[in-house]
């Protein structure tokens, strides 16, 4: 899937539960996450499989199961430890329905592709060059600064947060 098809696959869901659950559309902060949450698994594999040749795939690692788990419950910890909990479900949500929008085809016919149990399993075999690439690969150079931009962003937002939990904790146990 293209990135805008993983926005709207994740945010749809999430505005339709928030306009039925609070009668209002969801808050900067849950928008925010979600289009995060809806990206995460590309910002990661994409540049490590494309354009550092880390990985087999664009669809390995954080697509896959036995990471995206996980982390998964990293996250809802982090939202429950900063009482940011819907936050953290809205990036849970994206994020998870970023890999089923990547696997959805393959899971209708009733099999689990390789790539959702990978390193278990050997990820599917695709072309080294993505058909995305463009010209002398600048779309990966491209994408691999956005990926690094978004990624040190979202890392200070949660480092702020853990530093000030920390803080508030460490002034009470003080009082």
């Amino acid at each position: 899937m293209f990135p805008h098809e993983h926005l709207l696959v994740a945010l749809l869901p999430i505005v339709v539960y928030v306009g039925i659950r609070d009668r209002q559309l969801p808050t900067r902060g849950v928008v925010f996450v979600t289009s995060i949450g809806s990206q995460f698994p590309d910002l990661i594999d994409k540049p490590l499989a494309h354009q550092f040749g880390v990985l087999p795939s664009g669809r390995v690692f954080i697509h896959s199961l036995p990471f995206a788990i996980p982390i998964a419950g990293c996250i809802l910890v982090y939202g429950w430890q900063t009482d940011r909990l819907r936050v953290a479900g809205a990036f849970v949500v994206a994020y998870l329905l970023h890999v089923l929008g990547d696997t959805y085809q393959v899971l209708r016919t009733g099999k689990i592709p390789a790539d959702l149990l990978w390193p278990f399993v050997a990820a599917q075999a695709r072309p080294e060059v993505p058909f995305w690439a463009g010209v002398d690969g600048v779309n990966v150079r491209l994408w691999t600064a956005f990926s690094v931009a978004v990624l040190v962003v979202t890392l200070g937002v949660v480092v702020r947060d853990l530093w000030r939990q920390y803080r508030g904790k460490t002034r009470d146990s003080q009082a």
